[in-house]
């Protein structure tokens, strides 16, 4: 198991020179984003570390959801408030009611006034009953910070990463800036609005990263939403991140005998084989199988979509624990 995949490949019939790809680090503002379960906030802590070995301060914005990156990057628990993860990276957990709140109090100048107003239970329950006012406070809370100074003049963050929420919430978060713009009037919210899409529709300044996994619904999804993020939000899409490649323990040939007997693939082939000589065959089996779809998923994104591609290993030990997102970012 030693034997690892490439941490780089080609993504398109065309194929791309991995020498002259977008320097992510160099994006003010960053998507992460794709189907749940394959590793977003994994990945985002992993990108979070590679660019701040790289001198570049960090900031990781996760949108309310249930808190894991600490445990990722081995920090105390991560709240709605900015707190220091690792050397040059910080990160927050949103909350869309605390982040309007302090919208409010940008706006109407005055802590007080700002919260009697977003403290009352009727503005609560008016503002959750707007469409898409949540998404854009998380949203708008995350991009406000990549405009923060620090005293000398320079960035306070030089990056900021959205774990996005996964692929449909995520499209729908992502829709949300151009949908004020469309019925919003002159004022703060639609010049923020503005500011906040011109930049995320800048690719030098911003743009976003998919992730998926070496499976078949993971890639189908990501082919339809890759599609939908470049045709729909024209947005740049700069990287895709395969996770979770399985080092392949077997040649074609190899896969082909071994699921030469389908049974070996029945659920229960694995306890009628227990304690005999066939166990292996069966466990082989099982294993060429997963290989052989991962193989023909990898083959379908590479054919399907133009992109550049990144592929990371799957962890057995060390999944979800610093180490492993160590690991994860310095293959990145």
């Amino acid at each position: 198991m030693s034997r690892s995949p490439s941490h780089s490949s080609k993504i398109g019939a065309g194929g791309i020179d991995q020498q002259h790809l977008p320097v992510l680090e160099a994006r003010r503002f960053l998507f992460v984003t794709g189907k749940g379960g394959v590793g977003k906030t994994t990945v985002a802590g992993a990108l979070a570390l590679a660019f701040a070995a790289r001198g570049k301060r960090v900031l990781i914005a996760m949108c309310n959801t249930k808190e894991r990156l600490s445990a990722i990057l081995g920090s105390p628990p991560i709240g709605d408030e900015i707190i220091q993860a690792a050397r040059g990276v910080w990160a927050v957990n949103i909350s869309p009611e605390k982040a309007l709140r302090e919208y409010g109090e940008m706006v109407l100048k005055v802590r007080a006034v700002a919260r009697a107003v977003f403290e009352s239970k009727y503005t609560k329950t008016f503002f959750r009953a707007v469409p898409g006012l949540s998404e854009w406070a998380m949203l708008g809370k995350a991009w406000f910070h990549t405009t923060e100074l620090l005293e000398d003049g320079s960035n306070r963050f030089d990056v900021v990463l959205l774990d996005a929420p996964a692929t449909g919430h995520g499209m729908e978060m992502l829709r949300v800036p151009r949908i004020i713009l469309d019925v919003a009037p002159p004022g703060v919210l639609r010049r923020d609005a503005e500011a906040a899409w011109a930049m995320f529709q800048d690719p030098a300044r911003a743009g976003v990263v998919v992730v998926t996994l070496p499976e078949e619904m993971p890639a189908t999804e990501t082919v339809e939403l890759v599609a939908g993020i470049r045709g729909d939000l024209r947005l740049a899409v700069h990287r895709l991140i395969i996770n979770g490649v399985l080092s392949p323990l077997f040649g074609a040939d190899e896969r082909r005998a071994l699921l030469e007997d389908r049974g070996r693939l029945d659920i229960e082939a694995p306890a009628l084989s227990s304690h005999t000589a066939e166990s292996a065959i069966v466990a082989g089996a099982r294993r060429a199988m997963r290989e052989e779809v991962q193989h023909e998923c990898l083959l379908r994104l590479h054919r399907e979509i133009e992109l550049p591609g990144v592929t990371l290993p799957f962890l057995f030990d060390e999944a979800s624990t610093p180490a492993g997102t160590r690991r994860l970012a310095e293959r990145l």
